[in-house]
């Protein structure tokens, strides 16, 4: 088994900032090899921060290296990735590889549009897609892994959701070790 872990989040016009920059963040801090593929090299997010990609998506020509990739949402920038035959590919040769497949807010719209999940599917998004996602076993849980999916709400929920992925990836005390640096709590006043 690799000792580290590599994520390949993809991003593009109109990806929203929280949702992309947060979990990021996390994955560094648990020590994962994280590669940002743009659309194109630049893009803008939907709070006009400007990033600079790792690489272009479409020049990756092997995601076998790669153990998770996540979608963040952002409404353009979910509407950007729907159009995208390459990426949608992508999510069936992880899903057929059996890979973890992540996506926050409205970036369920974009594995669904790849028909890579089924009915039995249990997933969650952010509540403005709720209806487009109504064929799968929709929850309002805050983060929901079904299988090698996982998905969560929103720019709200990322730092939980980041932990989760920490935790599957690597361990639950990893994770808590990150929630408490950087002094996290929940809602509910409990840390971790």
């Amino acid at each position: 088994m690799k000792e580290q872990k590599k994520i390949l989040v993809v991003v593009t016009d109109g990806t929203e900032d929280i949702e992309a920059v947060v979990p990021i963040d996390l994955f560094r801090r648990a020590g994962f090899d994280v590669t940002v593929a743009g659309e194109r090299e630049q893009v803008e997010f939907a709070r006009k921060t400007k990033v600079t990609a790792d690489i272009v998506l479409s020049e990756i020509h092997n995601f076998d290296d790669f153990d998770l990739i996540f979608i963040p949402g952002g409404a353009t920038g979910v509407q950007n990735l729907l159009k995208n035959q390459f990426l949608s590919s992508v999510l069936k040769e992880f899903h057929q590889k059996n890979k973890y497949i992540s996506a926050i807010c409205a970036g369920p719209l974009v594995l669904a549009n790849s028909g890579i999940l089924t009915e039995t599917t249990k997933l969650t998004s952010h509540p403005s897609v709720k209806d487009a996602l109504s064929q799968f076993d929709y929850s309002e849980e805050s983060v929901v892994v079904s299988g090698n999916i996982i998905t969560s709400r929103g720019a709200g929920t990322s730092i939980d959701f980041a932990l989760k992925i920490i935790e599957i990836l690597k361990n639950r005390e990893t994770a808590m070790k990150i929630a408490n640096d950087i002094v996290y709590t929940k809602s509910g006043g409990k840390n971790g």
